[in-house]
């Protein structure tokens, strides 16, 4: 075992998240047994509260669970989502014990300069910004100490979490949701594969003008250390602010769509977390791109499975759909079962279905909810689904992506946009493109 897996550390963690978990599950067994009643909105709000004070993985877990369609509650789901990774940076103390640990006694001397205050802080790390020697602006990302013990005692009390909700809610089995939250977190604190993502997506990207990508400097690099080029931007929201023209919108809103779903389409890679931190604007409309922890690499036939979802709605083709599932990893299918999983389907891929100039959403939220609603009730009906592991960072993009489109109010059409992406698609040109980016980069996708 590791020095930053010890038995000590990890039964602090165990302590400080399981008495929130703990809490969760006493109420929740008061009411399903004792007939107590459950202020959920209430409960809610105290478990988002004690989350976004723990610092650590599963505040980025709830993050990305809140967009899953009744995995959770509604309740939890609506306060989880207002979770940011915006914790408080450590102390410059902790950053040089930490890039001592990294680079070296002597770490200070391979920077001309290195700010002492984070630019940036989040659920797994912090960013510095320095000048490297030879004068090139550069952000250091530096994850925090006994991450690896509080990614480990935070998915055992997520497994505790949704063990909890199975009891009393049986739309949705969250058993794969699990493994892969689990492989892509445990993932996200290997820095040299991260570090591997972020030259993955400088090749698939290199002919995007309008989409920049860091260059990493490996001299300066660490276990738990990436230095990389420093990307001059600013957040969506501060640009929002100051563009109300929507042709501005439109063009990076188009930019976030081509950025996301291109690497996609034509190799099988999708970033699962499209964040309002992990990304910035230029004053061109281009976008940073910035935080790689995040990546689900798909097989092609996947990538085939979801243009196939696609034109079996647009088609009303229910065999398409049925081989699209398939395809997906969903089991035991049946014509009940199709018709219920195409009304999210629908509901995803509306605005690729209408040939028009739309937003991306065209209600307050209203619909969504009703939706969701509607798949819970029809599930519990059937008696449940299983989403496949390739379901979760799938539908966190498009959800994620569709609250970016929102926030910009972007009026575009969205059907012409995606099929200048699939026409013409080709599984096995995805097969070679894929299989020659990631032998250049030296990683082996999670398949």
């Amino acid at each position: 075992m590791s020095n930053e897996d010890t038995f000590g550390t990890r039964a602090k963690r165990y302590a400080k998240v399981g008495k929130t978990v703990s809490s969760l599950a006493l109420r929740l067994a008061g009411q399903r047994y004792l007939g107590i009643e459950l202020d959920k909105t209430e409960h809610a709000e105290d478990l988002k509260y004690a989350l976004g004070g723990l610092k650590g993985p599963l505040m980025k877990v709830a993050q990305i669970l809140s967009t899953i369609p009744n995995v959770l509650p509604q309740e939890y789901a609506d306060q989880l989502a207002e979770l940011q990774s915006n914790a408080p940076a450590m102390s410059w103390a902790f950053v040089k014990r930490r890039m001592a640990g990294e680079l070296g006694a002597d770490w200070q001397s391979k920077f001309l300069k290195f700010d002492k205050e984070a630019s940036a802080a989040a659920s797994l790390g912090q960013v510095h910004k320095a000048a490297a020697k030879d004068g090139r602006l550069i952000a250091c990302k530096l994850q925090y100490p006994d991450m690896k013990s509080a990614v480990e005692a935070d998915l055992k009390q997520l497994k505790l979490i949704f063990s909890i909700y199975r009891r009393y809610e049986k739309a949705i089995d969250p058993s794969a949701i699990h493994d892969e939250l689990a492989d892509r977190l445990r993932e996200e604190l290997d820095y040299i594969r991260e570090a591997k993502h972020i030259q993955l997506y400088g090749k698939i990207l290199s002919k995007e003008e309008n989409v920049h990508v860091p260059e990493v400097l490996q001299e300066i690099c660490g276990e738990r250390l990436i230095s990389m080029s420093w990307l001059e931007g600013e957040t969506l929201l501060t640009f929002i602010g100051k563009h109300q023209d929507v042709s501005f919108r439109n063009a990076v809103a188009l930019n976030m769509f081509r950025a996301w779903y291109g690497p996609l389409y034509n190799y099988g890679v999708i970033h699962g977390d499209p964040h309002l931190g992990n990304y910035t604007v230029r004053e061109d409309c281009s976008i940073n791109l910035m935080d790689f922890g995040c990546i689900r690499m798909f097989k092609p036939s996947f990538v085939r499975g979801v243009i196939d979802l696609y034109c079996s709605l647009k088609d009303d083709n229910p065999e398409l759909a049925v081989h699209a599932y398939s395809t997906w990893g969903f089991k035991d299918l049946n014509k009940k079962k199709i018709e219920v999983l195409n009304l999210w389907a629908k509901f995803i891929y509306a605005p690729l279905l209408e040939d028009r100039i739309r937003p991306i959403q065209t209600d307050n939220g209203a619909y969504s909810r009703g939706v969701a609603q509607k798949v819970r009730e029809e599930l519990h009906k059937i008696g449940g689904v299983a989403p496949p592991p390739e379901f979760v960072l799938m539908d966190r993009a498009a959800v994620g992506l569709g609250s970016v489109f929102t926030h910009l109010q972007a009026e575009i059409n969205w059907h012409e946009v995606f099929h200048t992406l699939i026409d013409g698609f080709d599984e096995k040109k995805v097969s070679s493109n894929q299989a020659k980016v990631l032998k250049e980069v030296k990683l082996e996708g999670p398949f």
